[in-house]
Formats: structure tokens, sequence, C-alpha cells
């Protein structure tokens, strides 16, 4: 009886393991991150603005910041980023349920909210929402389409409105 219970528990928890692992590796379906991105319009738009103006900023999240003169991220207070302005970053981050936000570097860049990852190494996929000045030439219909064509996949951009879009590279 005892043995029957033990392994009935364990099923059960394989099972659930099973289920978690499942549905925390598949990426938020389409409607729901542009839900979540006009629920929280302003806050995208506020970390938009910070992140244009910090022009040595290159990433931040709750693990520091990189900028283009450290190699390794830094929580502040430590490095030369200010730690105001960096709980500032993390306040609207958790209140848009983002995982970073990051910009590139080139002479139009490009701003991004890093909203799902998973993965792990070489193997990570990524959903961002971005602000971008030019339209992308990779765009789909349909996130919810793109992740059932087959792999491998490249990345794409599914358009918000104006200059937002959702960036996949699931």
């Amino acid at each position: 009886m005892r043995v029957a219970i033990a392994v009935v528990a364990i099923a059960v928890a394989l099972s659930a393991l099973v289920l978690w692992f499942h549905f925390a590796t598949r990426p938020p379906n389409e409607a729901a991150t542009i839900a979540n991105f006009y629920a929280h319009r302003a806050g995208y738009d506020e970390l938009r603005e910070m992140l244009l103006a910090d022009n040595d900023l290159v990433r931040v999240a709750d693990w520091g910041v990189q900028t283009s003169d450290s190699a390794v991220s830094q929580v502040p207070p430590q490095g030369k980023f200010p730690a105001a302005r960096y709980r500032t970053y993390m306040s609207l981050l958790t209140e848009i349920g983002a995982k970073g936000a990051f910009r590139t570097h080139e002479a139009r860049p490009e701003i991004g909210v890093q909203v799902w990852v998973s993965g792990f190494a070489g193997d990570t996929r990524h959903v961002n929402v971005c602000w971008r000045e030019e339209e992308p030439t990779n765009q789909v219909a349909s996130l919810d389409e793109f992740y059932r064509t087959p792999k491998p996949r490249k990345s794409v951009y599914r358009h918000i409105e104006g200059n937002w879009y959702i960036w996949a590279d699931w």
C-alpha cells in the first residue's frame, strides 16, 4: 500500500513538473502581450524616454546595469550609474511585468522591453516590446501563427501601433 501511494505521489509530482515546464516555456500569446502593452502604455512610454536619454545605457534588469563603458553589469550604487535612476527603471519594469530593458547604439536606436524569456545558453527564446524609428522589414501579421511555423525560425516583428512592435525569436 505504501509503495502504491509513493508511486502515485511521484507520478503526480512528475506530471505537475511536465505541465509546468510545458506552459512556462511557451511564449505569451499575442493578445496577452498587446493587452499588457495597452494596460501599461504610460510605463512603456516613460521607459522609452528614459532609455533614449541614457545614451551610455546598454541594458538594465534586476541583476544590474550594463553601460557602454562597462563590460560587466553592476548593481548601483556600484559603478557610475545613478542608484535613484536604477530604482526608477526597476519600478517601471515591475509595474509592466517585464524582465529588463535595453537600447541599441545605432544612429536610430531601438528601444526594447523584455517581456518574456525562456531557455538556456544558445537556445534561449525572447519576446520584447520594442520601439523603433524605422519600420522593420521582417514583419508578420500574427505572432500566434508565426509560433506554429517550423523551426528554426528567424526573428520577426509584429506591429502594435505607431513605432511600437513586438519582437520575437521563438
